[in-house]
């Protein structure tokens, strides 16, 4: 990968599910020096601190099918903003999280720059629920859907347009929980889902060959989107909706590594990061040993 300067932005947000302490995700990523790692890979670093979010306790819930729609909305507002003035000034933006309700703000902030965005999503989940299908009304469920123009208008028009990725240059891969709603959209949309199914039998590096021919194929670039509840809890435990089976610490690298060797990416988030689930900060260092992976780590 193009050793583009680096921009990292904190996200503490906690507004978009169930369980709090997601919102010190950032400071933990930071604590396990993501800086000094990126540094010492030769990148030049700036840390633009944190987005401005509400405590939950500080607001009202709103409407339950849609919880903390008006605020979320508005960081989120915040947050494209300043993902897209990193990507004018030619940087990469790298964004910690934070629940991955930040996601309808980060790709709303890069895609503006791009034709025709690719989109990698890293997780247990599809985060492709709505206000009408989601079973707990949380927008962390929904983010996918919100990218894909699908969802509440407040949420779909953040940054004033829509759709963000179109697609059939959308893969996920490592889902193992998907609510009905989400299956339908996927069969509807033709999203290609790389599940534990497909990674188990296949191998993560035919799966990965696969995944970035779809989001290289006439694509001008491409955002990595990594919830950390893709990786086995048994690897990531710090994390809020925690699913058995997924992928391993290996197989994440090798993803990761398979990334940087395509040299395809031009932004990245990685999300879900909660020190009060955590043991001693594993899964913010997990974060950022594949972090080294995406920008060029190598054993040898």
């Amino acid at each position: 990968m193009e050793k583009k300067p680096i921009s990292i932005i904190g996200m503490p947000m906690d507004l978009g599910q169930g369980r709090r302490g997601v919102d010190m995700g950032p400071s933990a990523i930071r604590y396990a020096s993501a800086q000094s790692l990126l540094e010492e890979l030769g990148y030049e670093v700036e840390d633009i601190g944190d987005i401005s979010v509400p405590s939950p306790e500080s607001i009202q819930i709103g409407n339950p099918k849609l919880k903390y729609l008006t605020e979320i909305k508005d960081v989120c507002e915040k947050l494209s903003e300043t993902v897209s003035s990193v990507v004018e000034r030619k940087r990469f933006p790298l964004v910690f999280g934070g629940d991955h309700s930040m996601a309808i703000g980060t790709i709303a902030g890069v895609a503006k720059h791009y034709n025709n965005m690719g989109l990698i999503w890293f997780d247990a989940h599809g985060d492709l629920n709505t206000g009408k299908t989601s079973p707990s009304g949380n927008i962390h469920g929904m983010s996918l859907a919100v990218s894909l123009g699908i969802g509440d208008p407040d949420l779909v028009n953040i940054s004033g347009y829509a759709p963000k990725v179109r697609p059939e240059n959308t893969v996920i891969i490592g889902a193992r929980e998907l609510d009905p709603g989400e299956k339908e959209l996927i069969a509807q949309l033709g999203i290609k889902v790389f599940t534990m199914h497909e990674i188990d039998r296949l191998g993560m590096a035919r799966v990965m060959d696969e995944a970035i021919g779809i989001v290289s194929h006439d694509t001008d670039g491409v955002h990595l989107s990594l919830d950390l509840d893709g990786l086995d809890p048994k690897d990531a435990p710090g994390v809020g909706t925690p699913v058995p089976g997924g992928i391993t610490y290996r197989e994440s690298h090798l993803a990761m590594e398979m990334l940087a060797e395509a040299g395809i990416l031009t932004s990245a988030e990685f999300v879900e990061v909660n020190p009060i689930l955590d043991r001693e900060n594993q899964t913010a260092k997990v974060a950022v040993a594949l972090m080294g992976s995406v920008f060029g780590q190598k054993v040898l």
